[in-house]
């Protein structure tokens, strides 16, 4: 799968600084800690900000990427259960807020640029 993946994107998915990223609506009671050296980094220099993205499209997408994630998890013989290790919780009747759909997505963006996965119908692209 080619991604085009700059330079400066495989410094942001090498980069040795902070490896956990919380994903949470302070609001809410719902929360993702994703433990993934590189992710920080690449949220905070390569990922469209905040904003570009309406929460629905973020929904819709979230939806399909945990469909096929929780699939995976569910395969380990199939699917390496290095990168797949645990389900997602992510109903679509909840409004996790904005933040949490946002930081999600960008996850699942950045998990399949990084290990050259496909989630779902989507060429994994930033743009």
């Amino acid at each position: 799968m080619d991604l085009n993946i700059s330079e400066e994107e495989k410094q942001a998915f090498n980069a040795k600084g902070e490896d956990t990223v919380r994903i949470a609506d302070d609001s809410t009671e719902y929360e993702i800690i994703i433990i993934d050296p590189g992710f920080y980094s690449w949220l905070n220099s390569i990922a469209k900000p905040r904003g570009y993205y309406s929460q629905h499209f973020l929904e819709n997408r979230n939806q399909i990427y945990v469909i096929n994630w929780n699939q995976r998890v569910l395969n380990p013989f199939r699917y390496d259960s290095n990168l797949y290790e645990m389900q997602i919780d992510y109903q679509s009747n909840i409004d996790y807020g904005y933040e949490v759909n946002y930081k999600l997505y960008n996850y699942f963006l950045y998990f399949q640029r990084k290990y050259r996965q496909r989630l779902g119908p989507f060429y994994p692209r930033l743009n």
